[in-house]
């Protein structure tokens, strides 16, 4: 069974570039690096990044992270904007969609925060 992620073609993220602090972005990573954390730059957003990221066994079902002050129809649409940032995967399993981290997305963002040599 496709995924969510495979049918709407979200691109998985990959550690893109090296530390700040060792190397300037190229044009193409800047874009990818600002529209992951334009998408985490929303605190409904980020909440829902942190309860998936912090949620037992790695992923969440959205029934278990809906309760962040908006209504479903919002986390909807927020869970939308990280998976099209490519912060998330989703998999569709009978009527809920189960959300895990992006392989490598942590990786990236630590990375390219880093201040190693």
């Amino acid at each position: 069974m496709p995924t969510l992620q495979e049918t709407a073609a979200v691109p998985r993220v990959q550690p893109c570039c090296p530390p700040l602090t060792r190397q300037e972005l190229s044009p193409a990573d800047a874009a990818t690096m600002a529209a992951m954390f334009k998408a985490l730059g929303d605190p409904v957003r980020l909440r829902l990044f942190s309860k998936v990221a912090s949620h037992p066994d790695g992923e969440a079902c959205v029934c278990d992270i809906a309760d962040v002050g908006v209504s479903q129809p919002t986390v909807s649409h927020h869970l939308k904007k990280l998976r099209e940032a490519g912060l998330l995967t989703s998999e569709r399993r009978g009527t809920w969609i189960y959300y895990r981290i992006a392989p490598t997305v942590l990786a990236a963002l630590s990375v390219m925060l880093s201040d190693a040599p």
